[in-house]
């Protein structure tokens, strides 16, 4: 087939293809074919995105009212729930006669599982950290590496990119850990755990409810890893979650979960209890990250906005930089806070009741009763912008 043919098909765009040109800032236009509702709760950002929504049965009798709107010099990506429907909308305005035209691979649920590694920085004590960027979700998890084995920390429950990272760089997950019992993702720790051999690690007052086993995840209680012994300094930092605890990893990196985000700082409500946490989530952010050192290298597990992303596509920060720029770290007034992080909060995770009963092993949903949870943004943070 001649490059002009090529080019005149319809191509499979993959999730991972997408990421790459998210992160390298390129351009691109989006037909998204989904239902307005879905649209308007969740869509693909990026900064050089250009995205229009047209329902899919507004287009069954022709593809014309879209091609009316879509610029004829830029690559297009139609996207739609699964797949199907897009494949079936981007081959009509193929045959219309447009060119570099894609669908998105496995649609807005693969978009939403994707996780694409990324080495954050290499570690003093020898080793490696990186972050796996759940850019459809906006879910952050980590690997640590030394010697021959690593800790993963937030693991999403797609655990087979952890299982071929690890076998891929030639180390053994030995330990798996969850900052806090998520609300907004299904955790992949414990099945992460069982497939590795790993010891799964919970925050114990986190854990009343939980209906399965695990290690006790507290204070001072540091795990290493690797021949030089890499350390992994557990913080108890409640405010998120009663249980919420942070990572000081090799005295570089500080990993916050969902107490503070980039842009943002955690919500205290997920649980029921913004009123009695507040007070919690304040003193975590303003007395215990306050009296870190401002070098330490913040890796939150979530963000709010691809803006958030680095030119390698990830996220970070230094901690002297948050207590700077972030809004949520610069709020004198404590009853303005408590207002703040109580009031007016963006609305709540989809299905997060039903995330919290599943992290909880109270309830054990199948595949697809789990990704539909799933579907949608994180919803964690304070600043919903």
């Amino acid at each position: 087939m001649s490059d002009k043919a090529k080019q005149k098909a319809l191509t499979k765009m993959t999730p991972h293809e997408l990421t790459q040109i998210i992160t390298g800032h390129e351009e691109l236009f989006i037909l998204d074919v989904r239902n307005e509702t879905e649209f308007s709760d969740w869509k693909i950002e990026g900064e050089n995105i250009e995205i229009i929504n047209i329902p899919y049965f507004d287009l069954l009798d022709g593809v014309d009212p879209a091609l009316d709107r879509i610029p004829d010099n830029k690559r297009l990506l139609v996207v739609c729930a699964k797949e199907g429907s897009s494949e079936f909308i981007g081959e009509q305005i193929v045959e219309a006669g447009r060119e570099n035209v894609y669908f998105l691979q496995g649609g807005m649920k693969l978009w939403s599982e994707h996780l694409e590694p990324v080495k954050i920085g290499d570690l003093k004590s020898g080793g490696e950290i990186y972050q796996f960027v759940r850019i459809g979700k906006g879910c952050l998890s980590y690997m640590v590496l030394s010697g021959k084995e690593a800790v993963v920390i937030d693991s999403a429950r797609m655990i087979q990119p952890y299982i071929d990272f690890a076998h891929e760089k030639g180390v053994e997950i030995k330990h798996v850990l969850d900052t806090h019992l998520h609300a907004d993702h299904i955790s992949g720790g414990r099945d992460l755990s069982k497939a590795t051999g790993a010891s799964y690690w919970l925050p114990p007052k986190d854990a009343d409810e939980v209906t399965y086993p695990y290690h006790k995840l507290e204070e001072n209680g540091d795990l290493s890893i690797g021949e030089s012994k890499v350390n992994i300094h557990p913080i108890y930092t409640p405010g998120h979650t009663i249980g919420s605890t942070s990572f000081l990893v090799d005295d570089q990196y500080l990993l916050t979960g969902d107490i503070l985000f980039v842009a943002s700082i955690g919500r205290p409500d997920l649980a029921g209890k913004a009123e009695d946490w507040v007070g919690d989530l304040r003193n975590s952010l303003y007395e215990l990250y306050g009296s870190l050192p401002e070098q330490l290298i913040v890796l939150p597990a979530h963000f709010g906005k691809v803006t958030e992303l680095d030119q390698q596509g990830s996220v970070s920060a230094k901690l002297g930089d948050l207590f700077s720029h972030n809004p949520g770290l610069n709020i004198s007034d404590e009853s303005e806070f408590r207002k703040t992080v109580t009031e007016n909060l963006p609305p709540q995770p989809n299905a997060y009741q039903e995330i919290r009963q599943t992290n909880m092993g109270k309830i054990a949903p199948d595949e697809e009763q789990q990704r539909e949870m799933e579907i949608g943004p994180n919803r964690c943070a304070v600043h919903d912008k």
